[in-house]
């Protein structure tokens, strides 16, 4: 099972499909770990860079965490308009709810121009709990 969410910000779309990952998890140890998938695509007429991320991540105790950090998994990709660029992170919890959001930092290659891209909220469930 998995959970997917998508939104399109100054014509940069933001796809996430999430996972819950059983073999990487332990309720007993209260370590749940989540897989996502972002797909990021160039809709706008100019080609874009990803600059930084900034991540919010709340669990079903009330516990929140930032996390800003330099690109995404090692890489700062450029995408000409009509490109997609992929990548898959993971996410661990100590409850097995949770959900994250957050926004990417872009700059427009044209003119240096900076501007911020809304990573949509996507739940972090663990399927039994669906039931």
């Amino acid at each position: 099972m998995s959970t997917h969410a998508t939104q399109v910000t100054h014509g940069i779309k933001i796809s996430v499909e999430t996972k819950f990952h059983t073999e990487h998890s332990n309720a007993g140890n209260r370590h749940f770990q989540f897989v996502y998938i972002v797909t990021i695509e160039n809709k706008s007429h100019y080609a874009v860079q990803l600059v930084s991320r900034h991540w919010n991540i709340f669990d079903s105790s009330n516990e929140q965490s930032k996390i800003d950090g330099d690109g995404v998994v090692g890489e700062r990709p450029t995408l000409e308009p009509g490109e997609i660029f992929e990548y898959e992170s993971a996410c661990c919890l100590a409850t097995d709810i949770g959900k994250m959001s957050g926004s990417y930092l872009m700059e427009r290659k044209i003119d240096k121009a900076r501007f911020l891209v809304t990573i949509p909220e996507f739940e972090l469930i663990v399927p039994q709990r669906l039931n």
